[in-house]
């Protein structure tokens, strides 16, 4: 099951912070909010897989995230 850890204000800021987070091994998937999944302004949602939570956390905090 996959679980949120992050929501990203624009598609950008949320390709760059699953980036990061696959850097360091763990998977990532982004998925937009709403009904218009074209629009780069909408909010993103990143998600893991739940035994990653943690791992994703710990990753976004170090990165000041």
């Amino acid at each position: 099951m996959w679980t949120v850890v992050y929501l990203a204000k624009n598609k950008k800021l949320a390709e760059k912070i699953s980036g990061l987070i696959s850097d360091e091994g763990v998977l990532t998937k982004i998925q937009p909010v709403g009904k218009n999944p074209n629009e780069d302004d909408g909010y993103y949602e990143i998600l893991v897989p739940e035994g990653e939570v943690g791992e994703a956390h710990s990753i976004l905090i170090e990165l000041g995230y």
